[in-house]
C-alpha cells in the first residue's frame, strides 16, 4: 500500500494540469503571432527607455496621457529609430540594384584577389570560394529590399503597441508584476536588471556603432576611399558584428586602394582605422557600455549571433537581451527556491521603495 505522504495531492495535479495548459495555449499563441514578436520587443525596449520622462508628463506636468504617449513616441522615432533606419535604408538604395551591384563588386573582388596573388601567390579567392562569396552576396541584397516591407510593417505595429503602453504606465506595470509567479523581491531584481539592459543595448550599441561610422567616414573622406557614405553605412553595421567588428568592411577597402596604385592613400587609410576608428570602438565600449551595464563579451556574441537568426537585423540588440535574460532566470530560481535566497543584486530596505521598483517592468 502506498504510503499518503509519496502520493500526488490533488491541489499539486491541478497546479500542474493549469501549467500546462498555460504553456501550450503561450506556445500557439507566439507561434501564430511570431511575425510581431519583433514588434513587441521593440516597443518594451522604447518603453524602458523613456519611462522616467512618461511618469515625469504625466504625473509631475499632468499632460494628457495622449499627448506625452505621441510626443515621447516621435521624440523616439527621431532619436532611436531614424538613424538605424537611415542606414539601413542607405544600404538598401546603394544594394538595390542587384546587377549593377554585382558588377561592381566583382571588379572589387578580382583586384583585392589579383594584389593578394600577385603579392603572396596565395589562392585566398579561388574561383570555387569567389563564386560562393558573390552568391551570398547577390541573396544578401536580395534579402535587404524583399525585408524593407517587413520593417516598416515591425515598426508600425511597434508604435501600435508602444501607444497603450504608454498612455496607462502604471495599469500596463501591475499587470506584469501581479503576472509574474514570483517574490516580490525577484520581480524587483528582474525589473531592475533588464532595466539596465536594455537601456545598455537600446541606447549603448547604437551610439557605438555610430560613433565608429562618423570617425571612419572622416578617414573615408580625408584618403579618398570610394563611396565614403555607403562605407560608412557598412562600417556602422559591421562595427555590432562581434570579433571582426568594422575590419571586415574597412581592411577589403584598404587593400582594394592599394591594389589600384593607391599605396599612400591605402595604406595611410589602413592606420587610421587601425588607430583611430580602433581607439574609438574601445573608447565607447569601456566608459558608455561599462558605465551603462557591465555586460559580459559572451552574451553579446553569442546574443547577437543567436538575436540575427532569429530577428534579422533587430537581433542585434534583443539577442543580447534574451542571454542575459536567461541567465538572470537562472539566478531568480535559485533565489525563489533555494534557500540561499538572497539576490546578488542589491533591493530596496524600504517597503515603498519596493513598491515603486515593482512597477519597472521587464
Amino acid at each position: 500500500m502506498m504510503n499518503k505522504d509519496k502520493q500526488i495531492s490533488s491541489v499539486a495535479i491541478k497546479q500542474v494540469s493549469l501549467l500546462a495548459i498555460i504553456l501550450i495555449l503561450t506556445g500557439l499563441i507566439c507561434f501564430n503571432l511570431s511575425l510581431f514578436i519583433p514588434s513587441v520587443l521593440g516597443a518594451i525596449t522604447i518603453y524602458v527607455v523613456c519611462r522616467k520622462y512618461n511618469f515625469y508628463l504625466q504625473e509631475e506636468k499632468k499632460w494628457k496621457p495622449w499627448l506625452s504617449s505621441l510626443v515621447l513616441m516621435l521624440a523616439s522615432l527621431i532619436i532611436l529609430i531614424l538613424p538605424v533606419y537611415f542606414i539601413a535604408d542607405l544600404l538598401i538604395q546603394k544594394l538595390g540594384n542587384a546587377q549593377a551591384y554585382m558588377e561592381k563588386f566583382n571588379v572589387f573582388l578580382e583586384k583585392i584577389h589579383t594584389y593578394i596573388y600577385s603579392k603572396t601567390d596565395f589562392d585566398i579567392l579561388s574561383k570555387e570560394n569567389m563564386d560562393k562569396l558573390k552568391s551570398n552576396v547577390g541573396q544578401f541584397s536580395t534579402k535587404a529590399v524583399s525585408g524593407t516591407f517587413n520593417t516598416l510593417t515591425v515598426i508600425m505595429s511597434m508604435y501600435f503597441i508602444l501607444y497603450f503602453m504608454l498612455e496607462r504606465p502604471r495599469f500596463f506595470e501591475r499587470i506584469i508584476a501581479s503576472s509574474a509567479p514570483l517574490k516580490r523581491a525577484n520581480v524587483a531584481l528582474i525589473g531592475e536588471k533588464m532595466r539596465k539592459l536594455i537601456i545598455a543595448n537600446a541606447i549603448g550599441i547604437p551610439v557605438v556603432a555610430m560613433g565608429q561610422g562618423l570617425v571612419a567616414l572622416v578617414g573615408y573622406f580625408i584618403f579618398g576611399a570610394p563611396s565614403p557614405v555607403l562605407l560608412f553605412a557598412l562600417t556602422a553595421a559591421a562595427s555590432m558584428i562581434p570579433v571582426v567588428g568594422a575590419a571586415i568592411v574597412y581592411v577589403p577597402i584598404c587593400i582594394f586602394m592599394i591594389a589600384e596604385g593607391n599605396t599612400g592613400q591605402g595604406i595611410g587609410l589602413a592606420a587610421y582605422c587601425i588607430v583611430i576608428v580602433g581607439l574609438t570602438d574601445n573608447l565607447l565600449r569601456f566608459t558608455l557600455l561599462k558605465k551603462l551595464e557591465d555586460i559580459h563579451p559572451l552574451n553579446t556574441v553569442f546574443g547577437i549571433i543567436m538575436g540575427m537568426n532569429l530577428f534579422g537585423f533587430m537581433g542585434l540588440i534583443f539577442g543580447p537581451i534574451l542571454i542575459s535574460l536567461t541567465l538572470l532566470l537562472i539566478q531568480v530560481y535559485r533565489n525563489e527556491f533555494s534557500e540561499e535566497s538572497t539576490p546578488d543584486l542589491k533591493l530596496p530596505d524600504s517597503d515603498d521603495e519596493t513598491d515603486n521598483k515593482i512597477d519597472i517592468i521587464v
